[in-house]
């Protein structure tokens, strides 16, 4: 295998996933181009992920594997740990359920050696399902560049890879960890590199996505009642040197929201925008009802712990 300094780090948070996460390792084994590393951060698995990963790392599959453990504490906290042990130019997270297109890397390396520069915290690429269907809609197709949210602001809809800069990435503080909680939002990060940065747009494939029953996408609402500190968090960093008094008003009421649940009577205080979250009282408590319906048995709230009825 080459020593020489790989381009790309794909890395991929596995949580009891061993059932699953030898289809992005079988991916990572048919890329065209092999500039790149793979980074497993284990985040505390008690399944067979460990000895699959250093199985796989015996064989000469052509790149290097590299397995990182840590006690389990979310997405957000896999991602922290992925960072600090990345050290090529660009990394992409492919979750552990979900596979790279066969020539992915190649079309990532390429497109970062042609057009990268320091204007650009990375690129952005599409999603597909595995029948070969883009998620949401393809990006714009008039435009060379674009900010994360600017596009969905434009219309833009579904889940897009992510490929970033490293040094972008490490240059913001870490996801928060809230005790007794295991979410934050990742678009902390993005949202940041957003008001200084714009991203590539690479309209072609490169990440197959599976949207697994035990996936946090597939579980907000309870995600909501399990983790109302971290998603309060998001919401207040989202009112920060923000314009869009719409877009405010929204983080207001969800703000309001997730207060209510963590019982915290400070909120209105701690709020960077204090007369609209007051004037989101009422809307805030109402989301709150609603979420807890939707959550279906999350009905009973008592600090940060949840139970089924």
């Amino acid at each position: 295998m080459s020593t020489t300094a790989k381009t790309l780090t794909v890395f991929t948070p596995a949580y009891n996933r061993d059932y699953s996460i030898h289809l992005c390792y079988e991916s990572l084994c048919r890329q065209t181009c092999k500039d790149f590393v793979w980074l497993v951060v284990d985040d505390g698995s008690t399944d067979n992920t460990a000895q699959m990963i250093k199985d796989w790392q015996k064989l000469d599959n052509g790149f290097e594997i590299r397995y990182v453990y840590k006690e389990n504490g979310g997405m957000h906290t896999a991602h922290n740990t992925a960072y600090e042990n990345i050290d090529t130019e660009l990394n992409v997270c492919i979750d552990s359920d979900d596979y790279m297109t066969d020539d992915a890397v190649e079309k990532i390396v390429n497109c970062w050696k042609k057009n990268g520069s320091d204007k650009y915290a990375g690129i952005i690429a599409l999603d597909i399902f595995d029948n070969g269907k883009v998620i949401g809609e393809e990006l714009e197709k008039d435009r060379f560049d674009t900010t994360l949210f600017g596009y969905y602001k434009r219309g833009g809809k579904g889940d897009k890879k992510l490929i970033f800069r490293t040094d972008v990435m490490k240059k913001y503080p870490p996801y928060p960890v809230f005790e007794g909680e295991k979410y934050v939002s990742l678009a902390y990060k993005y949202d940041k590199a957003d008001k200084e940065y714009t991203l590539i747009i690479l309209n072609e494939p490169v990440c197959v996505v599976e949207y697994m029953a035990d996936g946090s996408s597939t579980n907000m609402y309870k995600q909501y009642l399990r983790n109302p500190k971290g998603f309060a968090f998001i919401r207040k960093d989202s009112m920060i040197d923000n314009d869009d008094i719409k877009d405010v008003f929204r983080n207001c009421v969800h703000y309001v929201s997730s207060s209510i649940i963590c019982k915290n009577k400070k909120f209105i205080s701690e709020s960077p925008k204090k007369l609209l979250t007051v004037l989101a009282l009422p809307f805030g408590a109402a989301l709150t009802v609603y979420i807890k319906k939707k959550a279906g048995g999350y009905m009973k709230v008592e600090g940060f712990n949840t139970k089924n009825k």
